[in-house]
């Protein structure tokens, strides 16, 4: 009697393990200077040590990961220097993808645009840090989306990344999201209007308002 062949599980490869170790370090599950050991992400992702390994190798590329000689690899930590260098690179890039998501967007994109706009003055009503810092995130991305171009928002994506602990500190502290809820409520209408200029410029400044938040909150 001939036994039936039983189906092999494939295991998830390295680029899956990539893509979600990373988008856990840019939602800030996974903390600064945290050990990534690689047994336990083996069985978390159902994915091979090689695997992992090349996904860690990945993420140090990327600068979201420190591998450590005989110690392993861990979240990279950044210090205030080098959060605030990110931000500065941040707005020259955004305030360009502003530009092209003024140019490019269309009525469904804005219409997205403007629903993250209202849950993000919804969220700063009901004093609700966390759908804010949510809708913050959400709407940066959107904006990147927009905007078309294949290489800045990659850029963007890990710049953001890196910066993560400062990032969502910030957006979550008492008083951030009242001031910063109008600068986006600004880029958003800029973009509706499909003036570039004037989007650019709403980006920057939000993004210097940003940078010296970050100096204040954080020296």
């Amino acid at each position: 009697m001939q036994v039936p062949k039983t189906a092999t599980t494939q295991r998830h490869d390295g680029a899956f393990v990539t893509d979600k170790l990373r988008r856990a370090i840019t939602a800030g599950e996974l903390a600064p200077n945290q050990r990534l050991i690689e047994a336990d992400l083996t069985e978390q992702y159902d994915a091979s040590r090689g695997a992992v390994r090349l996904a860690l190798a990945n993420l140090a590329a990327e600068g979201l990961v420190e591998r450590i000689q005989n110690r392993g690899s861990r979240v990279r930590a950044i210090d205030l220097d080098e959060a605030l260098e990110i931000v500065e690179l941040r707005a020259a890039l955004e305030s360009i993808c502003a530009a092209k998501a003024a140019e490019r967007a269309d009525g469904a994109g804005i219409a997205k645009l403007h629903a993250v706009g209202e849950r993000m003055s919804a969220a700063v009503e009901a004093g609700d840090s966390e759908t804010y810092s949510e809708g913050n995130r959400e709407l940066h991305e959107l904006i990147l989306t927009l905007s078309q171009m294949k290489v800045a928002p990659g850029v963007v994506s890990r710049l953001r990344a890196q910066n993560v602990r400062y990032r969502i500190r910030l957006a979550r502290h008492h008083n951030r999201p009242a001031v910063s809820l109008p600068e986006h409520l600004e880029i958003i209408d800029a973009i509706s209007a499909h003036d570039s200029d004037r989007a650019a410029a709403a980006m920057g400044a939000h993004l210097r308002s940003v940078l010296n938040a970050t100096r204040e909150y954080f020296s």
